[in-house]
């Protein structure tokens, strides 16, 4: 029996993460007041009495998501994963699990990386929607016709499950993709409440600020391999880790791809490690023989 630790992105979040973490292990107390010498605010008095509009700040989110599910896994006694992935940010928690980055270098990182994103998001106008029981082939397919068709950006961004993808890109272009999936027989093509297009060429700008940052830190040998999104597959070489987080930004999220390589490579237990269930449930849709647990 292999175990895969798996650790969530940003969405997972909720109004008072964190707090028992915080007072019940004096671990978990001293990170968190690393985290907040580090990042130059209190970002735990947000996450334990913050409003939800001040947590789905991406500078906030994208930190506080990091924090939670870093400190949920040090505090676990004895965790010893054979693999190690997560979605999208979660992609960073995991390098911190095997020991590829330090916790510090991983939250600087993050921190550059959710205001790189902010910035992008206010220099193009953008979104992304949820697109439901349609497959994933003709998901990117209606992508490239839109985009060919209309000048405009639009792509596959996010693979979270079989019939559950996120496509990303310009308000128009997500606009004309929404009617497409519909009439081409989705249950569902529904625009998001996101400030941007993750995981699209439009986050180009960001990925430029991210690259510089992430070429200056040093990856540790890790213990075990991760499952990076771009690649959906094992990885251990610090060059490759680098240069996939590096293009995760403008890339898509291959989570289901990934989590058939975990199983393909003999995972049978996928413990999620932070704030919600969402991965679990995603693993569950993937691959039916899979367990999952939680841990947060």
């Amino acid at each position: 029996m292999k175990h895969a630790y798996i650790f969530p992105g940003q969405g997972s979040q909720f109004a008072g993460m964190g707090k028992n973490l915080y007072e019940s292990n004096e671990q978990a107390k001293e990170m968190f007041e690393q985290a907040n010498e580090i990042l130059g605010f209190r970002i735990s008095d947000i996450m334990f009495g913050g409003t939800d509009e001040e947590l789905r700040r991406t500078d906030v989110t994208q930190p506080a998501v990091f924090i939670h599910s870093v400190v949920a896994y040090k505090t676990i006694a004895g965790a010893t994963p054979d693999m190690v992935a997560g979605h999208s940010l979660g992609e960073f928690s995991a390098l911190v699990a095997n020991g590829a980055l330090s916790f510090a270098d991983a939250l600087k990182l993050v921190s550059i990386r959710a205001k790189a994103m902010q910035r992008a998001c206010e220099l193009n106008p953008s979104t992304m929607a949820a697109v439901l029981a349609l497959d994933d082939e003709k998901v990117v397919e209606i992508c490239a016709e839109v985009a060919k068709e209309t000048g405009e950006v639009v792509v596959a961004a996010n693979f979270n499950c079989p019939g559950q993808l996120v496509i990303s890109g310009s308000i128009k272009g997500i606009e004309v993709a929404c009617e497409r999936m519909k009439a081409a027989g989705a249950k569902r093509a529904l625009v998001l409440p996101v400030g941007g297009a993750f995981h699209s060429p439009l986050m180009e700008p960001a990925k430029e600020e991210l690259a510089a940052a992430i070429q200056a830190v040093t990856i540790h040998q890790p213990s075990c391999p991760v499952y990076q999104n771009v690649v959906a597959a094992a990885v251990t070489d610090a060059d490759q880790i680098k240069q996939n987080l590096v293009n995760q930004l403008t890339g898509a999220v291959r989570w289901t791809q990934s989590v058939q390589a975990m199983v393909a490579d003999g995972a049978t237990q996928f413990i999620e490690v932070g704030p919600g269930k969402v991965l679990q449930g995603l693993v569950g849709k993937i691959d039916k023989a899979a367990v999952t647990s939680g841990i947060s």
